[in-house]
């Protein structure tokens, strides 16, 4: 079993930059693991972009639903970032008001999550923490919010360290 690194925060927040940094100090060849699904151009381009940053050195590898299909034995894994996976699972249900649903939902991406860190491996995981707003009105919303909160609660314990980003800036809040 391998390294788990999680890194928190709100939206542009600098999670992802600093998830790169710090792969950047483990390896000279890190692979990033995308979750993106592409939903339209501007995505598109923010995602080329993402790529154009990162360079040359890293291994891109995209993958919207199942990761643990891929061999990261050895390797430096950027997983950027949950948030995405969760909204790929959830958005391939049609039923997504059932809890049944979500906890079906949920067991997948656990499933999935260990099936992958089994791997003698270091994993940087990236996800957003959005449940420090309020409630909103949108049924879907909630059931996301509830979902991702679950999955970044479950993988924060696994976590031999977790980050979060304020404005930028890491804060180491388990070691």
């Amino acid at each position: 079993m391998g390294q788990i690194i999680l890194i928190t925060g709100g939206q542009r927040s600098g999670k992802s930059s600093f998830a790169e940094q710090l792969a950047l100090t483990m390896t000279d060849k890190p692979v990033y693991m995308a979750t993106a699904h592409k939903w339209d151009k501007d995505f598109e381009e923010r995602i080329r972009r993402h790529q154009e940053r990162r360079g040359p050195c890293w291994t891109t590898i995209e993958e919207e639903l199942s990761p643990k299909k891929y061999d990261l034995t050895g390797r430096v894994v950027v997983f950027d970032c949950i948030t995405l996976w969760v909204t790929n699972y959830l958005a391939a249900e049609k039923d997504f008001e059932n809890d049944g649903t979500l906890k079906k939902i949920y067991n997948l991406i656990t499933e999935e999550f260990e099936a992958v860190v089994a791997r003698d491996a270091k994993f940087i995981f990236v996800t957003n923490e959005i449940g420090c707003g309020g409630i909103s009105d949108s049924i879907l919303q909630n059931k996301f919010t509830d979902l991702l909160g679950r999955v970044n609660q479950y993988v924060a314990r696994r976590a031999d360290e977790v980050y979060l980003m304020v404005s930028g800036i890491p804060v180491k809040i388990k070691s």
